[in-house]
């Protein structure tokens, strides 16, 4: 399993609409932040490129989304 964090800013006063449209995509957990971003959503997939997908075509779309930066999390070592 593959996890990301991917921290969002979001125009000003839009935090609500787009907390909405993100807690309807299936696979992430949302939360509200305080600080220099608005948003912040963790991803689990069994690949990489499942969650580049979900951040490329569901997140990334939504409308009044600003930026985004995405922490990938690495693979423990056995």
């Amino acid at each position: 399993m593959t996890t990301a964090y991917v921290l969002i800013n979001c125009d000003l006063g839009s935090q609500d609409k787009v907390f909405a449209q993100l807690k309807a995509i299936n696979k992430i957990e949302t939360r509200g932040v305080f600080g220099a971003y608005d948003i912040i959503t963790k991803i689990e997939a069994p690949t990489r490129d499942m969650i580049k997908d979900i951040i490329t075509s569901k997140i990334r779309v939504i409308d009044r989304i600003r930026s985004t930066l995405t922490l990938m999390g690495t693979e423990k070592e056995k």
